[in-house]
This record gives C-alpha cells, sequence and structure tokens, in this order.
C-alpha cells in the first residue's frame, strides 16, 4: 500500500503558455558573448543539491538543459559550506576524542602524545569538498548538461538573465525554468558576523585555532553538531537555547532527553528556555548576554568564539521574481503547487525556498519528481511524512514520520516499541552501546508511524524505517523480516517485534 500524498495548495494564476520540458544544462563553461542568446527546454538557477540533481535527471530525459550558478564551485551549501565538510569534522573529530580520552586505549590500543594539527585536519575536509563539486561538474559534463557561471535571474516569462563576473551578461531562453537556490544563514538581530570570532555555520567551518570557549546560539541540528566538533578538539562549549528542549523541530522528546545527556557527559553545557539579548566584542574577548526566555535571569557569557545557528532563510534575493509575478509567502518561501510551479506558468521552485524542511535530500527528490513531471505531465507524488532527518553527532541521531508529542496532539493511538543498544550484540561488541530505537506504530492497524532512533549508526539505520513507511509496511513485517546477525538493524527488528507482540527477545 503507497503512503498518502501530503497535499500541496493549488496556485492558480499563470503568466505564459509553454510546452512541458526541464531546465538544465553541461558542466562546460558557456562561452556565449554578451547579449547571446540560447535556447533550452529547461534552466536551472541553483546547483546544490535539488539543483544538480534535477538537471542531470533532465538532461537523462532527453531535455536540453542548462545549470546557472552564482558561486565558484558546484554543489550549493550542502557540498561547499554545510553537509559534506561538517561531516568531514565530524568524524576526524571523533577520532581524536577517542585517542585523547581514553576510547582507544580500552580496546587496546596504546600511544603517547596525541595532538591535533588543525591545518592537516581542514585540509582532509577542504579535500573531500573539492573532490565532491568536481565530481558534479564530472556528471554535468557526463550528462551533457551545461554549466553557466553567473547570477541567474527571471528577465520575463521563458528568460533568464546570467550576470557574469566581468560585468557581462548573457541571456539564456527556457521553455522551462526551475528555481533551486536554496538557503542562508538566518541573521542574529544586533550581532554582526565576520567569520572570525564571530561566526555562522560557515566560519565554524573554517576556525584558525581551537576556541578556548565557545557559545553557540541555537541547539539545533547545525549547533549541536559543529558544537560538537569544537569541544571534542577542546573548546569549552556552552549552547544557549530559547526552547525547552535540544534537537530542533521534529525530535521526539524521549530522544531529546536522551541525547542532551549523553552531550552533557561529553562535555556540551546546555542553557535552556534561555534568550540571548545581545553581544558585545571587546578586543579578543565577546560577552554574550542572555535571560530566560519569559524574562529575568539575566547573565553574562563570555567567550573568544560565538557560533550563531538560529536557523536559515530562503535565498530569493535578486531573482527577478517580480518580473512574472511570483509571490513569496509569510515566511518568504516561493510558493507553489503540487507540481511545484509557481504562479508563472512553466517556472518551478523545489528546495529551501519552498514550503518543507531544508534538506538536501528533500531537495534532491523534489528536483527528480519535478523534472519528470514536466518531461512526461505525470503528477509527482512525494510523502513528506517519509523524509529522515539525522544529527551526525556521535551518536547520532535521526527520526522519520511522527512523534509521540505529535501523535498525542493529533489524537492518534498508537502502541511503542523500544530497543535498547546495550542489548544488540553488535553495539556491545564494539563497546558503542549508548541509545536506542523506538517505533510508534497504529493501535488498530499496526502500521508503523514514526521511528526514532539514538546510536552510532542512526543515520544509515533510519533509511529502512522509511523504506518500511514509504510501503505502508505494519510493525510486523519488519519483525518477521530475517536480518543478518550480528547487526544494528536488529535493533530495528526487535524494537518492531516489542510494538507489535509485546515483547522483544533479546530485552525484557
Amino acid at each position: 500500500m503507497l503512503s498518502h500524498v501530503v497535499p500541496w495548495q493549488r496556485i492558480t494564476s499563470r503568466c505564459f503558455n509553454c510546452s512541458r520540458s526541464v531546465l538544465l544544462r553541461n558542466a562546460s563553461s558557456s562561452s556565449s558573448a554578451s547579449g547571446s542568446e540560447q535556447q533550452f527546454d529547461l534552466v536551472v538557477i541553483g546547483s546544490g543539491p535539488g539543483g544538480y540533481v534535477a538537471a542531470i535527471k533532465a538532461a537523462q530525459l532527453g531535455l536540453k538543459t542548462a545549470c546557472v550558478e552564482k558561486n565558484a564551485t558546484y554543489g550549493g551549501t550542502c557540498l561547499n559550506v554545510g553537509c559534506i565538510p561538517s561531516k568531514a569534522m565530524l568524524h576526524n573529530s571523533h577520532l581524536y576524542h577517542m585517542a585523547q580520552h581514553g576510547e582507544m586505549k580500552k580496546r587496546g590500543i596504546e600511544f603517547q602524545n596525541v595532538s591535533l594539527n588543525l591545518p592537516v585536519f581542514l585540509k582532509q575536509k577542504e579535500d573531500a569538498v573539492k573532490g565532491l563539486t568536481g565530481g558534479v561538474a564530472y556528471l554535468f559534463k557526463s550528462n551533457k548538461v551545461t554549466g553557466i557561471r553567473g547570477h541567474g535571474s527571471i528577465n520575463g516569462p521563458g528568460q533568464v538573465n546570467v550576470k557574469k563576473e566581468d560585468g557581462s551578461s548573457e541571456t539564456l531562453k527556457a521553455k522551462n525554468i526551475l528555481i533551486a537556490v536554496g538557503s542562508e544563514v538566518t541573521p542574529f538581530p544586533g550581532i554582526n558576523i565576520d567569520e572570525e570570532s564571530i561566526v555562522s555555520s560557515t566560519g565554524a567551518l573554517s576556525l584558525k585555532q581551537v576556541p578556548k570557549k565557545m557559545v553557540l546560539i541555537g541547539a539545533g541540528v547545525i549547533g549541536l553538531e559543529l558544537g560538537s566538533v569544537w569541544s571534542r578538539l577542546g573548546a569549552d562549549v556552552t549552547c544557549v537555547e530559547f526552547l525547552s528542549h535540544i534537537g530542533g523541530v521534529g525530535i521526539d522528546m524521549e530522544v531529546s532527553k536522551a541525547f542532551q545527556k549523553i552531550l552533557t557527559k561529553q562535555g556540551l553545557k546546555f542553557k535552556l528556555d534561555t534568550k540571548v539579548t545581545g553581544a558585545q566584542k571587546s578586543g579578543e574577548n565577546i560577552r554574550v548576554n542572555v535571560e530566560g526566555a519569559k524574562g529575568g535571569n539575566n547573565e553574562a557569557l563570555d567567550c573568544d568564539t560565538l557560533l550563531v545557528c538560529i536557523g536559515r532563510r530562503p535565498y530569493t534575493k535578486d531573482l527577478g521574481l517580480d518580473n512574472v509575478g511570483i509571490q513569496l509567502d509569510k515566511r518568504g518561501r516561493i510558493e507553489v503547487d503540487k507540481n511545484f510551479q509557481t504562479g508563472c506558468k512553466g517556472v518551478y521552485a523545489i528546495g529551501d525556498c519552498i514550503q518543507g524542511p531544508m534538506l538536501a535530500h528533500k531537495a534532491e527528490d523534489e528536483g527528480i519528481i519535478c523534472v519528470e513531471s514536466i518531461a512526461t505531465g505525470h503528477e509527482p507524488h512525494i510523502d513528506y511524512n517519509c523524509v529522515p532527518s539525522v544529527i551526525y553527532t556521535h551518536p547520532e541521531v535521526s527520526w522519520v514520520g511522527k512523534s509521540e508529542e505529535q501523535l498525542k496532539q493529533e489524537g492518534i493511538k498508537y502502541k511503542v516499541g523500544r530497543f535498547p543498544m546495550a542489548a544488540n550484540s553488535r553495539a556491545k561488541t564494539i563497546n558503542e552501546a549508548e541509545g536506542f530505537v523506538k517505533v510508534l506504530s497504529d493501535d488498530k492497524t499496526d502500521r508503523i508511524l514514526g521511528v526514532h532512533m539514538i546510536n552510532s549508526v542512526a543515520g544509515e539505520l533510519i533509511n529502512e524505517a522509511a523504506l518500511a513507511m514509504e510501503y505502508g509496511a505494519s510493525s510486523e513485517d519488519v519483525a518477521r523480516v530475517c536480518h543478518a546477525h550480528p547487526t544494528w538493524s536488529e535493533s530495528f527488528k526487535e524494537a518492531n517485534l516489542q510494538a507489535y507482540f509485546g515483547k522483544a527477545i533479546n530485552f525484557s
């Protein structure tokens, strides 16, 4: 049984008529002269995960495609200053932390004088970024997508203007246009980011030295990941969070509480229900003023590095949206219908600049089904309830579907199945037994409604849950599937077993 498709608001206003096709082009730089025009089936603005995947898919479907990118390399925020570099730093800082804090000695591996070479540490991250962004250029070339450097904007129906660095411009004619421009860091009012000592997530990827004291504003996904990196490398990290929990929107509260305990044990400090009222820099010191979320309890926190991680906002600057009557909602997102079409016919939008979670994999899937719809005329289908979320700390945290809090709020009766990693043989054998897997299933039908987990491989394991939910599986369905032994995935099987039968095998 297929999952329910989440409805999208249908926008009926249209600007112009055009045939169905796709928007994008090849990785070789365009050499067209200023003022010249090129004709495409699809022009994609933005080469982040949503844009470059859509461009490649469009070309594979036979559409003459171009992809316009304003930055020097392809890949958008994710590949250049987001998902990819942060994961390299998270992995390597975990190895360093294990060596520094006796985890290797517990395994019989002994050595002396462990030290951090920060320039080499950062270079490995940069090499990974270079390899993957170069990989996108190669994929464009091999799939005959035309890559064009410059800032893309919509001049009018079927026209994309590309402004180059040298001041010249080029006009691309397109049967269809796909906006995949992503998002940008949300600024904090009154705090000026210099990307040296007062940094956003971008600056936090390239600090010149390990901070002595770091304060981070926002204990959501990005803040916790980057805070973990610098804490492992030796910084004293304090997380200030306006909400009463860590992990951001969508996280299950039982998981959030367990997560906070583990991170606190690792050395991170938390000030929840707390808001930042301002920050002043004096020499090398930064004083961060905080108070209770509801007022009172004023306090000043001193640090040498302030990391601002209060979220991201859609990037819609200078795109020429007004030229074709494209509307933004109250949160600055481009409004689209269920076909990802904007209020202007033939202009589509996907990813962080539209409704929904700001996740690279969500943008990728939207890009694929959007261009498939353009090319074939078939209505796109996506169930946002089956889009997983991951926090890549150690242990990792992941979830898909509804949390207990959401089910209670919606009045849905459900069953709970839990299985601790301490009872999982694979976790025990490598001494990584923190965390658990939690399955929520419908009380009557046994259909899986949500899965939440915290363990060393939660980012990988959650995909089995997403697959099960996408096909409408019950917890009994998963429990009756033979899982290899010994594996992490057995914990998911056992949690499902407890959800439908009331008892697991290896835990009571």
